[in-house]
């Protein structure tokens, strides 16, 4: 696939995104720091080195909601000036976000702007709540699961409320780091074999 919409997501164990109480100030929550120590290695020559430079080539961003506001809606810019495309279900008047950022409510038309404004290059999800309802619309067509050997016991989860369909789903690179497992999966569109 030219330009896959691509999640990009730091998850323990059991789970979890986020550690229990994640609000402004405490952004991911009690302990919740925890899931992104790999990128003490992000300027290395390392797997998550690695990662983490293919998170920063890719050409547009899709994110939900709620982690774009506790994100400080990046200051408008994510990275590099790529657009940024906010899941919201709705855009309240005079609400206009900073920079390169914009609100988008129906999950197809987001995800048809976002693959039409990275050209060639993956989009990048973020948020529990985008890649659930891009999984629903069957538009997620990727997964990189930064697994964190960790069990956070309680927090925000990456699949709680995705709904009871079967979603298979193909592993297409692992990659071992100090303290986690990069896991690329591919999404299975409906019926397709293995």
């Amino acid at each position: 696939m030219n330009n896959p919409i691509r999640l990009y997501m730091s998850m323990s164990l059991d789970g979890y995104i986020a550690g229990p109480d994640d609000r402004p100030g405490q952004e991911l929550g009690r302990d919740g720091g925890r899931l992104f120590d790999w990128l003490d290695d992000r300027e290395s020559d390392s797997p998550s080195g690695q990662i983490y430079r293919e998170a920063l080539a890719t050409g547009a961003v899709i994110s939900g909601r709620r982690t774009f506001e506790l994100a400080g809606r990046w200051q408008g810019d994510h990275h590099d000036g790529v657009p940024v495309f906010v899941l919201t279900h709705r855009v309240d008047d005079g609400d206009v976000p900073p920079g390169h950022a914009r609100f988008v409510t129906d999950v197809e038309d987001c995800a048809r702007e976002a693959r039409a404004a990275a050209g060639d290059r993956p989009v990048m999800v973020h948020g529990a709540g985008a890649a659930q309802a891009l999984l629903r619309a069957g538009q997620l067509d990727e997964m990189e699961i930064h697994l964190i050997p960790v069990l956070l016991g309680d927090g925000r989860r990456l699949f709680d409320h995705l709904g009871s369909d079967h979603i298979e789903l193909d592993l297409v690179r692992r990659l071992e780091d100090r303290g986690v497992t990069h896991l690329r999966y591919r999404v299975r569109r409906p019926g397709e074999a293995a």
